[in-house]
C-alpha cells in the first residue's frame, strides 16, 4: 500500500490502520451524508493518515458498495478450545500439537484406523504437512495472537506461574492500628538445639499502614496456636519500652490470615471475638491479598538471614545439590539464633526506613499518627493465651484433676470443694492457671503433683505452715477474750449474779477514755476546727463600702489606708457585710 509523503509526521502515522481507516471513512461518509463532501476534504484526510489520495478514494468506494470500513477479514488459523487442550497436554510445546495435526490429517486422508503417518509427509503443503494444516510457524503465530503471556505461563508452569503475570490492586493507606496481618514463615536456615540442627518458625504481625512489627514469636518446629496466641500477647501488649516492639502495639480492628489452621482454631478466634475483633479468611495462596507480611517474609531473608551461619540457599562453587549437614559445626545456638533475630526486628521497626513511609522510620510513622491506641486492660491480657478446659472442676485434698493427673498449688489450702475452672497454654500442660467458676477471679497457677519440684514442695509446705499458725493465733486470741469476760458467783435466789473478776477504777476510766477517744474521731469533721489567723504579711481583703440608702447614715466612708481588719472587732458594716468579711479573711 503506497504512502503519502509526511507520513511520519502525519496525526495518524502512530495509529494502527485499521484504526486510521475506520476514523477516516466514517468522517468523509458523514460529510458525504450532509452534501458538504469536497476534494480537499479527501486530501486532507489522506495527508493526516499518511495514506495517498487514491487509497483514501478506494476506501469511500468499498464502504459505499460493500458496506465496511475495515479491511476484509482473511481466513486464518485461531487457537481453538481443542488446540488449547493439546497444548495443555504438550504443557506449550506448539511443535508437538503441530505434529499430532499432521499425524490426524494423514489419517483422514489414509483411512486409517490408528492414526499412525509414515515419515514421508504428504505433498500439498508448504512445509510438507497434511492438507489443510497449517505450518509450524503459522500455529506458533496463532499460539502469541489468542493467548496472553500469562496463558502461555500457565500452559509450561501452571497456575503459580499464570498469576506471576496479573495484576493487583493495593490496598488503600490507613491508619495505625487499622488492619494487623499475619503469618507463619519457615525460615531457610539450620540452627543447634540439643545437639541436632533444626529449622526455626518465626510467627508475627505487621501493622500495614506503617509497616511496624507488632509482636513476634520463634519455635523449633512447625508452630501451632501457641505460637499465634504468644505473639498476639506480645502485640497487644505495650509494657516492653525498651524491648524490640517499643510503643507499637494496643487494640486492632481487624486481623488477615490466610486459611490458616492454627489462625483460625477455636482458641484463636475464641480469644480476638472476646476483645471484638473480627479475623478475616483470606483465600489459600493468595500472597498478594496480604502483601505486607508476605513483604516482610521476603525481607527477613534477603535483609537478614542471608548473612547468618546455615543459610540454606546461599550459592555454591559445584553443581551437585547441597548435601544436608550432617555436623553442628559453625551452626548458631537458637537462643542466640533467636536474640539476633529480634535485634533484626528492632532494627526494623527504629532504623529500616521503608520507601511507602517517606524516609520515615516504623516507628517514627507510628508515633506521628494521631490515631488513638485502644489498650487492653492486664487483667484480659494475662487469660489471653490461655484456652479453657471446658466444665467444672472440684478442688479435693489432692488438687485440681485434669486430664488423669493432679494440679497442686500453694494456694489450694483449704479450698476443698471449691468449683472452679481450668485454662492452660495449648501444648504446656506442665502448668494450668485456675479460675473460680462463680466470680471468675483468678486464683493462681497450680503444677504436676508429681512433677514438683523440690522449690515448689517447699512453697507448698510453707503455705500449709502459715496457714496453721493464723488458725492458732485466732484461736488463742478467742481463749483470751473468753478469760477476759470473767466468771460469776453462785446464786442461791433469782437475782442478778455479780462478777468475781469485777474492774478497778483505774481500768474502768481507761476503756471509757479510750472509747471516748475512738468516738470523737468518727465523729470529727474537716472543718471543725477554725483556721489559724493568717500571718500579717498577707495580703488582706479590701472592705468595699456599701451604697447609702435613704434613712441611714451616709457618712460612713471607706477605711483609713493602711488600717487592718482584726477578726471579731467592731466595725461600722452590718453583720452580713461582716460575716463576708470574715470569710475572706480565711481564704
Amino acid at each position: 500500500m503506497a504512502h503519502g509523503g509526511g507520513g511520519s509526521d502525519a496525526a495518524g502515522a502512530g495509529a494502527p490502520a485499521w484504526v486510521v481507516r475506520e476514523q477516516v471513512v466514517h468522517r468523509l461518509l458523514t460529510l458525504q451524508e450532509r452534501g458538504l463532501l469536497a476534494p480537499g476534504h479527501v486530501r486532507l484526510a489522506a495527508s493526516s493518515a499518511g495514506r495517498s489520495v487514491r487509497t483514501v478514494q478506494r476506501w469511500l468506494q468499498t464502504a459505499r458498495e460493500e458496506g465496511r470500513t475495515a479491511r476484509k477479514s482473511r481466513p486464518r488459523f485461531t487457537v481453538t478450545d481443542e488446540v488449547h487442550a493439546r497444548l495443555a497436554l504438550w504443557c506449550g510445546n506448539a511443535a508437538a500439537v503441530h505434529r499430532e495435526l499432521l499425524a490426524q490429517a494423514r489419517a483422514s486422508a489414509d483411512g486409517s484406523v490408528d492414526g499412525s503417518a509414515g515419515d514421508e509427509p504428504a505433498a500439498g503443503t508448504g512445509d510438507g504437512g497434511g492438507a489443510g494444516v497449517p505450518s509450524l510457524a503459522t500455529v506458533q503465530r496463532a499460539v502469541r495472537r489468542d493467548l496472553n503471556a500469562g496463558q502461555r505461563a500457565a500452559l509450561k508452569d501452571g497456575e503459580k506461574a499464570r498469576r506471576a503475570h496479573d495484576v493487583h490492586l493495593a490496598r488503600p493507606v490507613k491508619w495505625r492500628n487499622a488492619c494487623w496481618e499475619g503469618d507463619h514463615k519457615h525460615l531457610p536456615v539450620e540452627v543447634e538445639l540439643d545437639g541436632q540442627t533444626v529449622r526455626p518458625w518465626v510467627t508475627w504481625f505487621i501493622d500495614c499502614a506503617r509497616n511496624a512489627i507488632t509482636g513476634a514469636a520463634v519455635t523449633p518446629h512447625q508452630p501451632s496456636r501457641d505460637a499465634v496466641l504468644a505473639a498476639l500477647r506480645i502485640a497487644l501488649s505495650r509494657d516492653e519500652s525498651g524491648g524490640p516492639y517499643g510503643p507499637i502495639g494496643g487494640l486492632p480492628e481487624l486481623v488477615r490470615v490466610d486459611r490458616g489452621k492454627e489462625f483460625l482454631c477455636a482458641t484463636v478466634t475464641r480469644a480476638l471475638g472476646a476483645l471484638a475483633v473480627p479475623v478475616q479468611d483470606l483465600p489459600a495462596r493468595r500472597p498478594e491479598l496480604k502483601g505486607t507480611v508476605e513483604n516482610l517474609n521476603h525481607c527477613v531473608v534477603d535483609m537478614f538471614l542471608v548473612a547468618q551461619p546455615g543459610y540454606l540457599h546461599a550459592p555454591t562453587t559445584t553443581t551437585r545439590p547441597r548435601a544436608r549437614r550432617g555436623d553442628l559445626e559453625g551452626l548458631l545456638p537458637f537462643t542466640e539464633f533467636t536474640a539476633r533475630l529480634l535485634d533484626w526486628v528492632r532494627w526494623w521497626n527504629t532504623e529500616h526506613r521503608p520507601q511507602p513511609l517517606g524516609g520515615r522510620t516504623p516507628l517514627q510513622a507510628w508515633q506521628d499518627d494521631p490515631t488513638p491506641i485502644e489498650d487492653v486492660p492486664p487483667a484480659l491480657l494475662h487469660s489471653f493465651t490461655l484456652e479453657d478446659a471446658g466444665g467444672d472442676k472440684i478442688l479435693s485434698t489432692k488438687g485440681v484433676y485434669w486430664r488423669g493427673r493432679y494440679y497442686v498449688g500453694p494456694w489450694m489450702h483449704g479450698m476443698n470443694g471449691t468449683r472452679v475452672r481450668v485454662r492452660f497454654v495449648p501444648h504446656h500442660d506442665h502448668e494450668i492457671e485456675v479460675f473460680d467458676t462463680a466470680t471468675g477471679a483468678h486464683l493462681g497457677p497450680a503444677h504436676l503433683a508429681n512433677a514438683a519440684t523440690a522449690a515448689q514442695r517447699a512453697a507448698l509446705r510453707r503455705a500449709k505452715d502459715a496457714q496453721r499458725r493464723t488458725m492458732v493465733r485466732a484461736l488463742a486470741s478467742a481463749d483470751r477474750q473468753r478469760r477476759r469476760l470473767g466468771r460469776y458467783g453462785a446464786v442461791t435466789e433469782p437475782g442478778q449474779p455479780e462478777p468475781l473478776a469485777a474492774l478497778t477504777a483505774a481500768e474502768a476510766e481507761e476503756q471509757l477514755a479510750a472509747t471516748a477517744r475512738s468516738d470523737l474521731a468518727k465523729r470529727a469533721l474537716p472543718d471543725l476546727i477554725p483556721p489559724r489567723e493568717a500571718p500579717a504579711s498577707w495580703a488582706r481583703p479590701v472592705r468595699r463600702p456599701r451604697p447609702a440608702t435613704p434613712g441611714t447614715d451616709a457618712d460612713v466612708g471607706p477605711p483609713a489606708p493602711g488600717a487592718a481588719h482584726t477578726p471579731g472587732a467592731g466595725s461600722a458594716l452590718d453583720g452580713a457585710n461582716g460575716e463576708e468579711t470574715e470569710e475572706g479573711g480565711r481564704l
